[in-house]
């Protein structure tokens, strides 16, 4: 998936406050999206059948992948965003950091806005792929409930 590019000369000067925001939010949002990559597989594990007739087990696999690397790439992310949320005491406490410290981490800051960005985006994706193809095999599944009844 194509990378974002983000603006980011505003980051100088975001709060202490802002900064800390952003990073609950990022947790919020990987723990909800954790939560969803266990509905994928859920989704996945009751559909196999159906998604193996109407895709072949090599695109069935790489569904499978895909959706294991997203869920590791999460687990990544929410240890990077943990380990940042952290090194706020940096800009927090009373002691005067060099200045190289703190831009070093609103450079960090920076580097997880752009992870954060493309991760999101690389999960709608998936999201609308899986979906998409689920919403394909209900449909074929329906008409042939129907001709059986028929």
């Amino acid at each position: 998936m194509k990378k974002t590019q983000v603006k980011t000369h505003f980051i100088k000067w975001l709060s202490i406050e802002e900064i800390h925001h952003d990073s609950k939010e990022w947790l919020l949002e990987l723990d909800f999206l954790k939560d969803e990559y266990h509905f994928f597989v859920d989704l996945i594990k009751c559909n196999t059948i159906e998604l193996i007739d109407f895709q072949g087990v090599a695109e069935c696999n790489k569904i499978i992948e895909t959706l294991s690397d997203a869920k590791k790439e999460n687990d990544n992310l929410m240890k990077l965003v943990k380990a940042h949320e952290k090194k706020l005491v940096i800009l927090v406490d009373e002691v005067k950091h060099a200045k190289d410290e703190e831009d070093a981490y609103k450079d960090e800051h920076v580097k997880l806005i752009i992870l954060m960005k493309n991760h999101l985006l690389e999960h709608r994706s998936l999201k609308l792929s899986l979906f998409d193809i689920l919403k394909k095999i209900k449909r074929i599944e329906k008409q042939k409930h129907r001709i059986d009844v028929e």
